[in-house]
């Protein structure tokens, strides 16, 4: 009856992913049935870890973390965990063979942030995105190629700045929410008390540069079970990415950009006319 708790383990991955993150379960549903279970096991394992150092204050979340690290390498190990979460991610990790380095690059980065408070230089800050989304975009990676070591090792270096370009929107849409509650400041010599127009508009050039990037060179060239799902989180973010461009540099720290349901169908439809049209 092993294969029913494994079931029941996916089950419980892709409620986490449909319970914390709308988007991306709307993203996710566009990708082909043959792996969307493996990105809602990517996904549940990182959102759990991201779980235990955001909002676990009232617990020892150090002792927490490294708990659920050593949990994930005895599933690895042994093949089986009790942690549902655990159980399905160490199925997706042999499956695909993803390397330990991308899940310890992972875990180090939510190590900092149980400790780091701000990044003072771009070598910090470009690790931590690395460790923090980069190489989740490269999890996923294996799977959309499954298997095809060319075609990983071609898409990449667009896979990793489309991660660093989703995570950075993620940076700026929760600058108050981080420095106010987590005390946390993430780019780089950047006085969040005295944003300038100069200072914003240098952060979104950059994002709009990682966009592109991974845009022309990665997810054009996706295989077809994954393109459209990719295409649709890429729109989203762009889309938040607009919005907050329109927001004045002194009223970002005081507004909460999202995107709303309808405008989320909106996004959808004319993605998919798009991508029927052969227009990506």
């Amino acid at each position: 009856m092993k294969e029913l708790f494994d079931s029941v383990s996916y089950s419980c991955s892709k409620l986490v992913t449909k319970r914390y993150s709308t988007s991306f379960s709307l993203a996710v549903n566009m990708l082909a049935p043959s792996i969307r279970a493996d990105i809602y096991n990517i996904y549940g394992f990182v959102r759990f870890a991201d779980e235990i150092v955001d909002t676990f204050h009232d617990y020892k979340k150090k002792e927490l973390l490294e708990q659920f690290e050593r949990d994930y390498y005895d599933a690895k190990k042994n093949g089986i965990s009790l942690n549902p979460i655990l159980n399905s991610f160490q199925h997706t990790v042999q499956k695909y063979n993803i390397n330990d380095h991308l899940v310890d690059a992972f875990l180090d980065s939510m190590k900092a942030d149980l400790n780091q408070i701000d990044y003072m230089t771009k070598e910090e800050y470009d690790k931590y995105i690395y460790g923090s989304a980069d190489v989740v975009g490269l999890m996923c990676l294996k799977v959309f190629v499954n298997g095809d070591q060319a075609k990983y090792d071609e898409l990449k270096g667009p896979a990793m700045r489309l991660g660093s370009a989703f995570q950075k929107v993620n940076f700026l849409r929760d600058l108050k929410n981080d420095f106010e509650l987590l005390n946390r400041s993430y780019f780089p010599n950047l006085d969040l008390g005295q944003l300038n127009q100069q200072s914003k508009e240098i952060i979104v050039e950059e994002i709009e540069e990682d966009f592109d990037v991974a845009f022309r060179e990665g997810i054009l060239k996706l295989p077809v079970e994954a393109k459209f799902g990719v295409y649709m989180a890429y729109r989203y973010y762009r889309k938040l990415l607009k919005k907050l461009k329109k927001v004045p540099s002194q009223d970002i720290m005081e507004t909460r950009v999202r995107i709303s349901n309808p405008m989320k169908i909106n996004l959808l439809a004319r993605s998919y006319v798009k991508y029927k049209l052969n227009l990506i």
